[in-house]
């Protein structure tokens, strides 16, 4: 493929833009292990949110200060969804807000972006887990569950993989650990600032969304965000009474009529263009809460909901981004995990998965000279805010229990 897709947008093809996508996906990484040393008993989900959203903001601050054009900053505002709360909370400091507690199963959920190539990363964990406090039962199960779909997922998304296949494979393994994929959840094909692009995974669709849904091969120097998210329950999404903080601008046109959505509307596409954002990010949120109304009414921003799983289930999360290269998936956002802390009784039996999830996916090591790009990016990078590394995290073999 060349440098350029169908559409005229750069690919991967490009090593700028691949180090692009890895400068985002370092920064991001990095966030991720600060916001989960803040997740204690007493910790306040709005303190992380708002942290983890400050410390996007100032570490894609630090790069390309010469360019004064070049966009940057939050693809995904901070959410930190709690037990049953399966995804997007993310709350204004007008609401509730939610103190963890020892044994919260927490899911953290994040981007960043560079000249709009995004990298976004979740992560699950249990609040006061260490080897002398293991978790065990049903919040160990689907820890288990969510994390070995994610990685049974990653060795599919491939060049010639298909999307069909990574739906069918979550859910078997899923269902090893008597758990369920949440019904309807999409992972996107990444573009330059879009984080929805054409090509999707579903998981555990309906007989209606599978209908609906389009079959797609992956291609070289693609680019995916895989979301695995499995409940203990039905595995079935419902809105409770939370308010949604967190839209994204469409394509759509409408002349709104209110002066207050008139200004929301301008704010947001002067700051966040088409990336997601929070209304938490806006000076006055009172105002911002009022224009986004009449923006949702009329399509011109789309809700990312809060959704729930019934209560005393718990719900895992791991999302990664992966870009589709010639030697391999490099799979380049990722979280720090300890499976040994979390003790399930049930294990992939299957012989094909067991297969699958023990094929090693690290990518072929390629001998060349240090890119002329990443020595274009470094040159702009300060020294507080140097590039840590940006080669791909290697990703190895998954040992599954025989």
């Amino acid at each position: 493929m060349a440098d350029k897709d169908e559409t005229g947008e750069p690919t991967i093809a490009q090593d700028l833009v691949v180090t692009k996508y890895k400068m985002a996906a370092e920064m991001v990484n990095r966030v991720l292990n600060l916001l989960i040393e803040k997740c204690h008993p007493g910790a306040s989900v709005i303190s992380i949110c708002e942290a983890g959203d400050q410390l996007l903001i100032e570490e894609t601050g630090k790069v390309f200060k010469k360019e004064k054009e070049m966009k940057k900053g939050i693809a995904f505002p901070t959410c930190v969804s709690v037990n049953n709360c399966i995804c997007h909370f993310s709350p204004l400091k007008s609401e509730p807000d939610y103190i963890l507690a020892d044994g919260d199963m927490v899911k953290l959920d994040l981007g960043a972006h560079i000249d709009g190539f995004i990298a976004v990363v979740a992560h699950t964990i249990v609040v006061g887990a260490s080897k002398d406090n293991k978790v065990t039962g049903r919040k160990a199960d689907v820890l288990h569950a969510a994390y070995y779909a994610a990685e049974a997922a990653l060795r599919l998304v491939k060049p010639g993989g298909d999307n069909n296949s990574v739906t069918d494979t979550i859910q078997k393994v899923a269902e090893s650990y008597k758990c369920k994929p949440v019904e309807g959840m999409l992972s996107h094909q990444l573009k330059q600032f879009r984080i929805d692009g054409e090509k999707s995974i579903i998981q555990n669709p309906t007989e209606a969304q599978r209908k609906e849904h389009e079959k797609c091969e992956f291609e070289l120097h693609e680019v995916y965000a895989v979301d695995v998210l499995v409940s203990t329950g039905e595995g079935k999404g419902r809105e409770m009474d939370t308010r949604t903080t967190v839209f994204k601008k469409t394509d759509e046109v409408y002349q709104l009529k209110m002066k207050a959505s008139r200004a929301f509307f301008s704010e947001v596409e002067k700051k966040f263009g088409n990336m997601p954002f929070t209304v938490r990010s806006f000076e006055d949120e009172k105002k911002a809460r009022m224009g986004v109304v009449e923006c949702v009414n009329h399509k011109l921003v789309e809700p990312f909901t809060v959704l729930y799983e019934k209560d005393a289930e718990y719900v895992a999360q791991f999302k990664f981004t992966v870009l589709l290269m010639p030697s391999g998936s490099h799979k380049i956002t990722s979280g720090p995990i300890d499976l040994d802390i979390y003790e399930t009784t049930h294990e992939v039996e299957d012989d094909s998965l067991k297969m699958l999830l023990n094929r090693s996916v690290a990518p072929k090591s390629q001998k060349k000279k240090k890119k002329k790009a990443e020595k274009a990016v470094a040159n702009s990078v300060e020294k507080d805010g140097k590039v840590n590394d940006v080669k791909p995290a290697a990703v190895d073999t998954v040992k599954v229990q025989e």
